[in-house]
């Protein structure tokens, strides 16, 4: 019904936003990360609400039996998976947006692919065994897309022995009790020329 709004943004908090549309006032409910984004170099007064920036966020309407709600994402990406997300029988609105909240549209896909099912748990009212559920659902529809997932992640343009290094890296900080996307995340901001030197640097950014 509505692909995007793009207006002055009128309220901003953690969980929605309202987008003044030519007089009229959107109220979009929002994950945290889109909270974030629309946040960055804002203005606000004590009550929470921008000093009138311009604002566009892409839309998703969802038509339940008790009620219509408008979701808003900084991006199309974080858009497309809330789709996706809202799909599975037993992900409500509510679940994808906590999803969403906590890692990042390229964070997620990457948790997918690494069946990371921990990373994604993480959301709040999102159970293991659900987190599990969504990762089946998912994993072959999110193969396609263009993001820096599983061991692949660690930098495509490095030679092949490098590569190897580190999924080795990888492997052992998860040995060491961290979730495959604490490890990645970790390992593409580490140097280091020798594994041992990799995974020392790696654990300085964990702590």
């Amino acid at each position: 019904m509505y692909y995007y709004l793009n207006g002055i943004l009128a309220l901003l908090e953690p969980d929605r936003a309202v987008i003044d549309c030519g007089g009229v006032g959107y109220l979009v409910s929002i994950t945290r990360k889109t909270y974030d984004s629309l946040a960055a170099g804002g203005a606000f007064n004590a009550a929470g609400n921008t000093l009138g920036k311009n604002a566009k966020l892409f839309t998703y309407y969802v038509v339940r039996e008790d009620a219509a709600e408008l979701y808003g994402f900084f991006s199309e990406r974080e858009r497309d998976l809330f789709k996706l997300l809202i799909g599975i029988s037993g992900v409500g609105p509510k679940a994808a947006l906590a999803v969403l909240s906590v890692l990042s549209p390229d964070a997620f896909v990457a948790a997918v692919a690494s069946q990371d099912a921990r990373a994604i748990s993480a959301a709040q009212g999102v159970g293991l065994k659900s987190a599990q559920k969504i990762i089946l659902r998912l994993k072959d529809k999110l193969t396609d897309w263009s993001t820096v997932i599983e061991d692949a992640s660690v930098g495509d343009d490095r030679p092949q022995a490098g590569n190897d290094m580190f999924k080795e890296a990888v492997n052992a900080l998860v040995v060491l009790g961290y979730s495959r996307q604490e490890a990645m995340t970790a390992i593409r901001k580490a140097s280091g020329t020798t594994l041992e030197e990799l995974i020392r640097s790696a654990l300085t950014k964990l702590m």
